[in-house]
């Protein structure tokens, strides 16, 4: 991806803060004006109280040159402080912007990609991004209008030694031309390290007890050191060229800086130039070279950030697996009845189908478990159901309306999922509770908790219901009946409940018998286990069977092999 495509891909992301950047540009170029005005100042304080040694010829001038540096001090804190935050606000939207799409994208984005280098593309890549879009941006226009200025200024003071320095500036572009292509490749390297080593991190810190249990703590030294190591590789080799180019340049600006002072004694021995025009020129040069030299480094700059760019243009190009329709459908209210008809499904690039020809109907308020050997569907019927995909063949219907009639939003308000794995938030025990409906009462929060048969450990708790929650703090049962409780205030008519026994034991098993009936009671319940024992509870059991290739990419027949049955 080159720099101008790059920066169409996310400049439109500005909007809304352009007039801070107009802003910041008119304090560039103001503060560029006061130090035009500072230098000729010098000249003249030169050519009439230094030169003549007059101290009355000082004050005048030395007085201006003072409140012109004043103001020039204001205005550049000014502009760099509102610069500085217009980076930032683009770097919270542009966050916010990539974090919102990959909230969208399906299951199989995020086991195709490590968490720890999503994790980097959204903190480190976004704000090398900002240095490209709005850095940058506002660093070419500076340097652009210093230029123009500065040049003016040296033309008018010496118009021939003006032309000399122009001559000798391509050799700048020319630096910064040699040194892109090297720095854009090792800049795209230790980005992916970058990834890579935040994923080994994230990956072995979430799994430090099987770490400590299989004595792999030297493994997993090496495999950060490995991932460190080709981090390192390729930032030593991007600072090597960077900083080859920034003496590179230090030698041209040398060269350029004595070939003018050269012809300037030349001028003044030939009385065509004053000493102090000779020294204003010599601070103009001074000034001019730095943007000239800017404009080069930006070019490296914003060369590195397309790597960064690429990397996020990879998850914004990556499409949801579901849309909203057109025309949504909206029902006054949702009964709960469920539809599988002749249902297919294929995961993205799985060999094999989920599911053939799946039938199912479950009828508002009934509670049928799905049992069967692992790898048959049973976890992709709750996909389904939820939406995070649209089945291959065949309709999933809720009240006779297919779910790729409704609004995706809308279809998740009407039901819940309880996934196998019980997940909390490092929040109080009310914001828990509360995860699924944030309006709730604290009345209704804690009248939830009680019908999950979570109130009485709850208030055991040092602060109760506002107790930051810990995860070591509680046993898997009662962690359990947490998320029973954010499943009762959510109160929705379909409840899809996957292994809510998994993990524990018969004894904290049994504890969330209660709640789980609780639970299920006058709503549409679909519960998948292989806990037969919950069976009991279950107005119908519907039995899987089928081969497959793993639980990933499951093959299923789609035949139930029990038909309803009163229990």
């Amino acid at each position: 991806m080159t720099i101008r495509q790059a920066f169409a891909r996310f400049w439109p992301l500005t909007r809304g803060d352009r007039r801070w950047y107009v802003l910041v540009c008119v304090c560039v170029i103001a503060a560029a004006v006061c130090e035009t005005v500072a230098i000729l100042l010098f000249g003249h304080l030169t050519d009439h109280a230094l030169e003549q040694g007059s101290l009355a010829a000082f004050w005048h001038p030395a007085t201006a040159w003072l409140g012109v540096a004043i103001l020039g001090a204001i205005i550049g804190y000014l502009g760099n402080s509102l610069a500085f935050w217009s980076g930032e606000r683009f770097v919270r939207r542009l966050r916010a912007h990539v974090f919102g799409h990959v909230q969208e994208l399906p299951p199989d984005f995020f086991q195709r990609h490590r968490r720890g280098d999503l994790v980097e593309r959204l903190s480190g890549d976004v704000e090398a991004i900002e240095q490209l879009v709005v850095s940058s941006a506002i660093g070419v226009v500076s340097a652009v209008f210093r230029i123009v200025l500065f040049s003016a200024a040296a033309i008018w003071l010496c118009w021939d030694l003006a032309l000399v320095t122009f001559a000798l500036a391509p050799l700048l572009w020319l630096a910064a031309k040699i040194f892109t292509g090297p720095i854009r490749r090792f800049a795209r390297s230790e980005r992916v390290a970058d990834g890579a080593i935040t994923s080994v991190l994230e990956e072995s810190l979430g799994t430090i007890e099987l770490t400590q249990a299989y004595n792999r703590k030297p493994a997993e030294e090496t495999r950060l050191d490995r991932e460190a190591g080709a981090w390192m590789r390729a930032s030593v080799s991007g600072a090597r060229r960077s900083e080859l180019y920034e003496q590179v340049v230090e030698v041209l600006e040398t060269l350029c800086v004595l070939g003018v002072i050269g012809l300037g004694v030349w001028e003044i021995s030939q009385g065509r130039m004053t000493l102090g025009a000779l020294l204003s020129f010599a601070a103009f040069l001074g000034y001019l070279y730095p943007p000239l030299r800017s404009l080069g480094e930006l070019n490296l700059t914003a060369t590195a950030a397309t790597a960064a760019t690429e990397r996020l243009a990879e998850i914004l190009s990556a499409a949801p697996s579901v849309t909203d329709p057109e025309h949504p459908v909206e029902l006054e209210h949702v009964r709960g009845r469920v539809e599988f008809d002749r249902v297919g499904f294929h995961y993205p690039g799985a060999g094999t189908p989920a599911l053939t020809g799946f039938d199912l109907t479950v009828e508002p308020g009934e509670f049928v478990v799905l049992t069967g050997p692992s790898g048959v569907g049973k976890s992709t019927i709750a996909k389904l159901l939820l939406r995070f995909y649209d089945p291959t063949s065949g309709q999933v219907r809720l009240d006779g309306v297919p779910l790729s009639s409704f609004a995706v939003r809308r279809l998740r308000e009407s039901i819940t999922l309880l996934p196998q794995q019980t997940l909390v938030l490092r929040d109080t025990i009310r914001a828990n509770v509360a995860y699924g409906r944030p309006d709730a009462t604290d009345e209704e929060v804690v009248e939830a908790a009680r019908s999950a048969a979570a109130d009485e450990f709850i208030t055991t708790l040092p602060e109760g219901y506002d107790t930051v929650l810990d995860p070591s703090m509680l046993s898997g049962g009662q962690l359990k009946r947490l998320t029973f409780a954010r499943a009762l205030l959510r109160d929705t008519p379909v409840l899809v409940l996957d292994e809510p026994t998994a993990g524990l034991d018969a004894a904290s098993a049994h504890q969330i018998i209660t709640p789980l009936r609780a639970l299920a009671r006058n709503r549409t319940t679909i519960l998948i286990t292989h806990d037969l024992s919950l069976a009991q509870y279950a107005d119908r059991v519907v039995a899987l069977s089928g081969t497959g290739s793993g639980s990933d990419a499951p093959r299923v027949g789609g035949r139930l092999l029990s038909a309803a049955r009163e229990l």
